[in-house]
């Protein structure tokens, strides 16, 4: 497939799949999603009910449990319902991102493997990764700062004017212990291959620096390890251009069920939210691209375009990983050394996730609004310092940021029931901060380049 067909073809899927979705939600959808939302506003009802009982042990109290697990019972029963008829658009995301976790972890590791293999000194890998690293806090820093700065001037959660929940409420999403052992566990694994099963990058990209220096240490029999590895990730790479053929359908499939479940009046119900993060993600889109016209000049405006199908794939799959293998073909056609991309880009899937550390920031202190729970400038950036610290290394977390936000949230005796505000548009706003994350990698590993001369000044035209 052609890559502008691609590109033509992911585009007119998203429409269709804005397009079905409504439909879908009308002709077959709506009648769950009633009954849910029905149900979940009797719950909330009764919950508020048992808040004003002082006496657990009177039979008015028991009767409220006992009408309450009633209805969270047929609200799970329409909820399973409701996944079964979505059931076969599903699939169509599942598999292709299946398809891609297939892809990833195998593709990491010879390409990282290569690429500090022909570095080869110890003291040029240091270099490149002390660069990668100084780019990766920076942009970090702007992101929480950005998503700081606006959700303060926008003040989204203001009028909500939401009383605090009952202290015994339980969390709604399970939070990160904040610890140096769980930091650490996502650095180090006791095994490769479970690592690799896993999908877990740090851990492959950890192991992949030794396997590498390693490598290049023995010398002649080295090279037949990097030439074997070379020939491996070429083919992975061919089995990419396989899989990516099938994008369109994932990407329909994806965006049909968020809008068959959610419907259209979601981007009504909390537009305000929505636009303001969105508003934002582009400031975020402006400063990065900035950056990097300071270094790459007018070339980065080549670079945005190569990447335009991974940035639409990651987008519409609300999942950056998606779109990995992509960019590491994409950047290699744009002129940077594969020994760069190698190492710069799977660093950046764990350590550099721009659009998510934003919404951190944006969504916590929505939060604090949303109950009116004043905070200082200087426990802002007190948050801002826990967000940067307890996000890094955990990119193959499902939801990620929503289990960082509740680890944060109660640090700052912010109730953690709060994320039900955000779990309903979540999707949606996954979409544009992966598509971010995506932009911001490309941008990190084109400039780590460009610092290391390892840039060719032509750009590969990007063909399939």
């Amino acid at each position: 497939m052609v890559k502008n067909k691609l590109t033509l073809y992911i585009f007119i899927a998203l429409i269709a799949g804005v397009i079905a979705g409504y439909a879908y939600n009308e002709l077959v959808i709506r009648q769950y999603n009633s009954v849910i939302n029905i149900n979940d506003k009797m719950i909330k009802d009764i919950d508020n009910g048992r808040i004003q009982i002082k006496d657990t042990t009177t039979l008015v109290y028991k009767d409220l449990g006992i009408s309450k697990t009633s209805l969270v019972k047929a609200k799970k029963a329409a909820e399973a319902t409701r996944e079964d008829k979505l059931k076969l658009f599903t699939l169509l995301n599942k598999y292709f991102l299946w398809l891609i976790k297939m892809i990833v972890a195998p593709l990491v590791f010879t390409t990282l493997v290569v690429g500090v293999a022909k570095v080869g000194d110890i003291g040029m890998v240091g270099r490149i990764a002390g660069k990668t690293m100084l780019w990766f806090i920076s942009a970090s820093l702007i992101s929480l700062l950005l998503g700081m700065l606006l959700v303060n001037i926008y003040g989204p959660g203001r009028h909500l004017n939401i009383p605090l929940p009952d202290t015994h409420s339980a969390a709604v999403v399970q939070k990160s212990a904040l610890s140096l052992e769980t930091f650490l566990d996502h650095f180090f694994t006791d095994s490769f291959i479970q690592s690799m099963a896993t999908n877990s990058i740090l851990q492959i990209v950890v192991f992949a620096l030794f396997f590498g220096v390693a490598t290049a240490a023995i010398g002649e029999q080295g090279k037949i390890v990097i030439k074997a590895m070379d020939a491996i990730a070429h083919v992975i790479m061919k089995i990419t251009g396989y899989v990516m053929n099938l994008a369109p359908l994932a990407v329909f499939g994806s965006i049909t069920v968020i809008v068959a479940k959610q419907g259209l009046g979601i981007l009504s119900t909390y537009a305000y939210f929505i636009s303001g993060f969105y508003s934002g993600l582009l400031i975020l889109w402006i400063v990065i691209i900035a950056a990097g016209y300071v270094v790459l000049k007018k070339r980065v405006f080549k670079l945005v375009s190569n990447i335009k199908d991974a940035i639409l794939i990651a987008f519409s799959t609300s999942t950056s990983e998606a779109a990995y293998p992509r960019i590491l073909i994409e950047l290699e056609r744009f002129g940077c050394k594969d020994k760069v991309v190698s190492f710069v880009l799977p660093l950046g899937y764990s350590f550099n996730l721009d659009g998510s550390m934003m919404y951190m920031t944006f969504a916590s202190l929505f939060i604090a609004q949303a109950y009116n729970i004043p905070l200082s400038f200087g426990q802002q950036l007190t948050m801002l310092l826990i967000l940067m610290l307890t996000s890094k290394g955990i990119a193959g977390v499902p939801r990620a940021s929503l289990v960082v936000i509740a680890g944060t949230l109660a640090t700052f005796n912010i109730p953690e029931a709060g994320l039900a505000l955000l779990l309903g548009i979540d999707p949606l706003l996954d979409m544009g901060r992966s598509a971010t994350n995506v932009l911001g990698n490309a941008m990190a590993t084109a400039v780590v380049s460009k610092w290391e001369g390892e840039l060719d000044d032509e750009v590969v035209p990007s063909i399939d």
